[in-house]
């Protein structure tokens, strides 16, 4: 296995998880100058978003109203975060 650099997540009621990525990813997914805890935070948000949107839009059934308001909560940081809607960073709308 390669080299390998760990980063912590710390959660509102003080846990933390610490978890290893590939030295040198972050790195490649960085513009210049950009810290690598804003890479990874983006990536955090980027992928909860996209999750919160799957759980919504396409799951079996009816999808119950605080899970409806988890998604738009989600979606409104994602667009804060990045300037642009998640619909238009996934390319398609419900």
């Amino acid at each position: 296995m390669g080299d390998t650099e760990t980063y912590t997540v710390a959660g509102p009621d003080g846990d933390e998880e610490a978890f290893e990525l590939p030295a040198g990813l972050v790195d490649v997914l960085s513009e210049q100058g950009e810290p690598a805890t804003r890479v990874v935070t983006d990536v955090i948000v980027q992928a909860m978003a996209q999750q919160a949107h799957v759980i919504a839009h396409h799951s079996e059934g009816e999808v119950p109203e605080e899970i409806a308001e988890m998604n738009e909560t989600a979606a409104e940081l994602f667009e804060d975060r990045f300037g642009q809607s998640l619909e238009e960073a996934l390319g398609h709308s419900h």
